[in-house]
């Protein structure tokens, strides 16, 4: 499922350039992995933190993109509470999933972790 470009007027220049230069599949999953963000909170701001793309909501960490050398971890933070799948790795106040080279994103189930834990923020 691809999902339209919500993030036209919250785009960060320092997120974009970080996403331009990774490596070709990474950059790909991690531009999905950003519209999606900001299609399930689109009042999400983003930049970069800690050396990687960061969304907050609120002011509060809902998720973060971790490319390393063979994965993108996408984690969800907030995320107390939730019944995470298999595959999830993490302590209970955030969770991550690797996503590795041809993996099948499941953003319909990304999605609804991200919504169900930003939540409240």
């Amino acid at each position: 499922m691809q999902y339209p470009n919500r993030r036209e007027n919250k785009a960060n220049q320092e997120v974009t350039a970080y996403i331009e230069n990774l490596p070709k599949w990474q950059g790909e999953v991690s531009s999905i992995l950003r519209d999606m963000v900001h299609e399930t909170i689109p009042e999400a701001e983003e930049r970069i933190q800690y050396k990687k793309p960061h969304f907050l909501k609120n002011g509060h960490y809902a998720a973060v993109i971790s490319p390393s050398k063979d994965a993108i971890a996408f984690m969800i933070m907030n995320a107390n509470g939730i019944d995470f799948p298999k595959g999830f790795e993490g302590p209970a106040e955030r969770k991550w999933i690797k996503l590795r080279e041809g993996d099948n994103l499941d953003l319909t189930m990304l999605s609804g972790f991200l919504k169900q834990a930003s939540s409240s923020l």
